[in-house]
C-alpha cells in the first residue's frame, strides 16, 4: 500500500469515527432534539439569558418545513463544493499543461504546430 493511500485511509477512518462517536457515547440523549443545530442551541441559550429580547430582524424566507430548510441548506452546500472543486480542477489542468508546455521542446514533432492562419495539416 503506498502512503498517499495510507493516509487516505487513515482520514477515512478518522471521519467516519468523528460521525459515529456521538451515536455511540450517547452524546445528546438529555435534549429533545440531539442534533439540531447551533442555530437552535443559540437561540435556546439567548431566550434562557434575556427571555424578554427581540431579534433586530426576521428571515426573508421562512421555509414552510424543516425537510425543505435541511435541502436548501443542502443544495447550498453542493453548489459551494462544486464551485470550489471547478476551481481547484481548473488550477490543476492549467498547472499540467504548463508543465507539459515546459518540458516540451520548441520544435518538438509531438506538438501541432500552429501558425497564424490555424493549426498545420
Amino acid at each position: 500500500m503506498s502512503r498517499n493511500a495510507k493516509i487516505n485511509t487513515l482520514l477515512l477512518v478518522i471521519v467516519a469515527a468523528l460521525a459515529v462517536f456521538p451515536l455511540v457515547l450517547g452524546l445528546g440523549d438529555h435534549k429533545e432534539e440531539p442534533f439540531a443545530g447551533a442555530d437552535a442551541e443559540a437561540e435556546t441559550a439567548i431566550t434562557e439569558i434575556a427571555p424578554d429580547y427581540e431579534p433586530w430582524f426576521s428571515p426573508l424566507y421562512e421555509p414552510p418545513s424543516g425537510e425543505v430548510e435541511s435541502a436548501l441548506f443542502a443544495l447550498q452546500a453542493a453548489l459551494g463544493a462544486g464551485v470550489l472543486a471547478y476551481y481547484f480542477g481548473l488550477r490543476k489542468g492549467r498547472r499540467q499543461g504548463e508543465a507539459r508546455a515546459a518540458t516540451a521542446a520548441p520544435g518538438d514533432a509531438s506538438r501541432p504546430a500552429v501558425s497564424s492562419d490555424g493549426p498545420a495539416a
